[in-house]
């Protein structure tokens, strides 16, 4: 139990440090961009060659792309400073995660407050040619979270991953 505390803390933690950068000055949505870059060099475009995957960084420095969670296409942002994978509620909902599913009795302090989260697995975590199954991830409540952020818990289970010239390299 006090692993799991520990851990959960250190979720919370990263999430409340993170969700600043994250959120624009204006109507507090998340600023970022999905910028590809093929093996060209060409942007706009997913590279999908094996499994392997180039993004680019966004003005703001972020990497972002279209992912498929469970089958569902979301925008995801990579985050190497969270721990898992972090859902809003209404996306969550959407992936078919029920109310007896989405047990919210972890509290999380964010930088938008406090909320609960729910500790779900994902049954896969896909981006281009890239397929990751049994993602751990929390899920918040809509108002602590409104975008995805795609953390450690799928990145680890990568092959590799890099940056070199403003690129993020994902490979499987």
């Amino acid at each position: 139990m006090l692993v799991r505390t520990v851990i959960f803390a250190s979720v919370a933690a990263v999430l409340a440090t993170q969700i600043p950068t994250l959120v624009g000055k204006r109507s507090g949505e998340v600023v970022a961009s999905a910028n590809f870059v093929t093996g060209n060099a060409d942007q706009g475009r997913a590279a999908a060659s094996g499994g392997t995957m180039r993004l680019r960084a966004d003005a703001q420095g972020h990497y972002s792309g279209d992912f498929r969670i469970n089958g569902r296409q979301v925008q995801g942002l990579i985050d190497t400073g969270a721990t898992y994978v972090a859902l809003n509620e209404s996306f969550a909902r959407r992936l078919g995660y029920t109310g007896n599913q989405l047990d919210f009795r972890y509290s999380v302090d964010t930088a938008n407050g406090k909320t609960k989260a729910a500790h779900v697995t994902l049954d896969r975590v896909e981006i281009g040619g890239i397929r990751v199954r049994d993602v751990e991830a929390f899920v918040l409540k809509d108002g602590a979270l409104s975008s995805t952020l795609v953390g450690m818990s799928f990145l680890r289970k990568l092959a590799s991953y890099s940056v070199a010239d403003g690129s993020l390299s994902l490979k499987q």
